[in-house]
């Protein structure tokens, strides 16, 4: 019994336990509701079922999620900008495939490819120019970062002249949706790509030490030969180039750059991935594989109030009742609390012990 107790409690200290099992709650949850929530089938040549949508529908926020982990860990700070860039990406792209002013076109101006790579390096343009505000100019990053967020849309709008460009070109689509001939929604592999980038440069190289030394302390980072504000700037770099590539992921599947509704609200739900991931948003260390369970958790939950039939308008108020608790669960003050009851409750059974065996021997 004390063998099997150690272990859950080793296993509970364990930083991605929390996300884990919020997680696992979630699909349960999703179970108990539905017996064939786990069931996968094929359909017209493609993969149907709740947990293909979750990995589908959730991957411009697990996208997002890489990026914002970054920032986070690096800056202390929040990148409110992100679903504003995802947006200006999109408009971006589908502005250099189609031309300026055009509405609906079938037949490209520039290569498909050329024109997706302009997207993704615009939304990493808008993260170099968050990056040299906080890195360089030490704007606090909430601040510097609500320049994009309100300003971003707007200039996707006028790259569309103030309308929906649509790309009515079947290739487009693939990226956002699938392949022929292959079941796996194409957005799947997207992310599976960029988390191995990401984690191979993390793990691979001293980014990610470096990140978290600045995160920590950054004078004592600089003090110790570690270049603080480039190191902050690359990773709000970082994170433009996953809004821009979300951005992308996201126009391909309504075939269409809507400046309005493209990201939206995605931020929050980038910020909520890291959190949910177990990260500290005061900056340090961080577990990018967290950032990924939050944001696949917040899908799920999102999965669920929709197959329960609750309604877009109200979803968001039960996803944050949701999330508030998940988030007090993992927060460090609760945490304690519930270690420093479980201490008491054992000195408390230890004492008795003592006492009973000391008043036999008497």
């Amino acid at each position: 019994m004390s063998v099997l107790r150690n272990s859950l409690q080793r296993a509970t200290r364990q930083k991605l336990f929390l996300p884990i099992f919020c997680m696992v709650l979630v699909l349960l949850i999703n179970l108990m509701k539905s017996a064939s929530f786990f069931s996968i089938a094929i359909n017209n040549g493609v993969l149907y079922g709740r947990l293909i949508d979750i990995l589908n529908r959730g991957s411009e926020i697990a996208i997002l999620a890489v990026g914002q982990t970054l920032v986070v860990a690096v800056s202390a700070g929040t990148d409110i900008s992100v679903g504003s860039v995802m947006s200006l990406s999109a408009c971006g792209c589908c502005t250099l495939l189609a031309g300026y002013g055009v509405n609906s076109t079938s037949t490209l101006v520039m290569p498909m490819a050329l024109g997706m790579l302009g997207g993704v390096l615009l939304g990493g343009l808008c993260g170099a120019f968050n990056g040299v505000l906080v890195a360089n100019l030490k704007i606090q990053p909430m601040v510097a970062t609500l320049i994009l967020f309100t300003a971003a849309r707007a200039i996707g709008l006028l790259l569309c002249d103030n309308q929906i460009t649509y790309i009515r070109y079947d290739p487009y689509k693939y990226l956002g949706n699938f392949i022929p001939g292959i079941p796996i929604p194409t957005a799947i592999f997207v992310t599976i790509a960029v988390i191995s980038v990401a984690a191979l440069f993390l793990r691979k190289t001293s980014l990610g030490l470096y990140i978290q030394s600045v995160g920590v302390n950054s004078r004592a980072a600089h003090i110790s030969g570690i270049n603080s504000g480039w190191i902050c700037f690359l990773c709000y770099l970082i994170c433009g180039l996953c809004s821009g590539i979300a951005g992308i992921v996201a126009s391909s599947r309504i075939y269409s750059a809507d400046s309005n509704n493209i990201g939206l609200n995605f931020e929050l739900d980038a910020i909520l991935a890291v959190a949910l991931g177990g990260n500290s948003l005061a900056g340090g260390k961080f577990t990018l594989a967290g950032s990924i369970i939050g944001a696949y958790t917040i899908q799920a939950i999102t999965t669920t109030l929709l197959a329960m039939g609750v309604s877009t308008d109200q979803a968001p108020v039960v996803k944050a009742i949701i999330v508030v608790i998940i988030v007090v669960v993992q927060a460090p003050v609760f945490r304690d609390w519930i270690g420093n009851r479980s201490a008491r409750k054992l000195t408390i059974a230890k004492v008795a012990a003592e006492s009973g065996s000391g008043e036999g021997v008497a």
